[in-house]
């Protein structure tokens, strides 16, 4: 898909994320961060990776690092608040013209 076909992102930061495929698939985790034109995501805890790095003045020691990598945000679920289940997102426009939220398990906004 081009850049300008992808859909809009739906999950955003601080949300709790359940992982649905790959090879962290049924962990659970925050959102860290988003970057909605490669359509990835950060989430604590997951995807870990290796980065080697050089002694810098940052840095004295260097070594191997631990990090987190971004995912695909087609291999997440959001988890809502209320019923506790990853599920689909829908969206809605409010009486006073915001855009809200809403689980569509359990038909709660999660946008308050």
């Amino acid at each position: 898909m081009r850049e300008n076909q992808l859909q809009p992102i739906k999950i955003k930061k601080n949300d709790i994320v359940k992982v649905i495929a790959g090879n962290y698939n049924g962990k659970k985790g925050k959102v860290l961060k988003v970057f909605p034109r490669g359509h990835r995501i950060i989430v604590e805890g997951v995807n870990f990776i290796k980065r080697h790095t050089k002694p810098t003045t940052a840095n004295q020691q260097g070594g191997i690092q631990e990090r987190e990598a971004p995912l695909d945000v087609s291999n997440v679920m959001l988890v809502c608040p209320k019923c506790g289940s990853a599920t689909r997102i829908g969206t809605f426009f409010t009486d006073d013209g915001s855009k809200v939220r809403f689980c569509k398990k359990c038909k709660e906004m999660i946008d308050a």
